[in-house]
Order: C-alpha cells, then sequence, then structure tokens
C-alpha cells in the first residue's frame, strides 16, 4: 500500500509487473490513475480497505481486471480476518456477475489461513493473498503453502 500510487506505476511496469493494485483510498484521480496503468500495458487492480463502501467501485468495475478485498486494516502482517469481509465477497461477487464481468478476479488480503481460506473461497474469492500464514507459521514454506491450497480446496 503505497500513500501516492501514480509516483511509482511506471517504475513498477518497467521493473516486470504484469499488473498493478492501486489503492482506492490513496487515489486522488481514481480514473486517470487507472489510465495511466492501463497504457503502462498491464493489468489493473483496485484494493479497497474494510471500512470503504463497495458501491464504491460501481463506476470503476468494467474498466478492472481484478478486485483486492482488505480483510483486515492495512499496516502490519498477522491481523485477524474481519468476519464481516465474508458478506463484502460475496456482495463483490455478486455486483462482478450482475455486470458480466465474472472473469474479474476477486482477490481477498487479510488475515488469510488455513481455517479461513475455505470460507473466503466459498464466499467467491478467487485470489487469496497470505502472508504470515505462508512465512511466520511451523513448516517450510512449501509445507505451508500446501496447507493453504488444501484448506481452500476442502471448501467444497
Amino acid at each position: 500500500m503505497l500513500a501516492d500510487p501514480d509516483r511509482y506505476l511506471t517504475e513498477f511496469a518497467q521493473a516486470g509487473a504484469d499488473g498493478l493494485i492501486v489503492p482506492l483510498e490513496a487515489c486522488r484521480h481514481l480514473s486517470r490513475t487507472l489510465q495511466s496503468v492501463r497504457e503502462l500495458g498491464v493489468r489493473r487492480g483496485v484494493a479497497i480497505n474494510p471500512a470503504t463502501p463497495l458501491v464504491m467501485l460501481d463506476d470503476i468495475l468494467a474498466e478492472l481486471d481484478g478486485v483486492l478485498l482488505m480483510a483486515v486494516e492495512p499496516g502490519f502482517g498477522g491481523q485477524e480476518f474481519i468476519p464481516s469481509s465474508l458478506e463484502r465477497i460475496a456482495g463483490a461477487r455478486a455486483a462482478l456477475g450482475r455486470r458480466g464481468l465474472g472473469h474479474v478476479e476477486l482477490a481477498v488480503d487479510g488475515g488469510v489461513h488455513t481455517r479461513t481460506i475455505g470460507t473466503i473461497a466459498r464466499a467467491g474469492a478467487t485470489v487469496a493473498v497470505a502472508g504470515s500464514a505462508v512465512f511466520n507459521r511451523q513448516g517450510s514454506v512449501a509445507e505451508n503453502l500446501t496447507a493453504l491450497r488444501r484448506a481452500a480446496c476442502d471448501s467444497g
């Protein structure tokens, strides 16, 4: 999460990023920022904080390749998943479906671990961002990733 993402778009794209996710709350002119990302030829995504209403995405959904819903307040790793995020995930997935945008990735970041990833997947997320569950747990990174994949697949 950056305070002024526009300053870094070109640098990240030139470094090889194939997609850029910008925080909605940090963009002064979100449509202009997304246009800049488009001109760089990479995928466009928007991240949205837990307290920001989903309706804030309505006017830009058709411009996006992905939406990242924060399930914790951004700032530090290891926070617990905010349970009301499940309703937000389902609501975002439904909004995408209503608009014929089922192809748009719906990612969730924050509090993702083996006890939450299944419900996150069932609610409609297609991508789960996990940091602490991969790097700060007992076991190797490979073992932790395997456990997350298994928990996600066992979600039904």
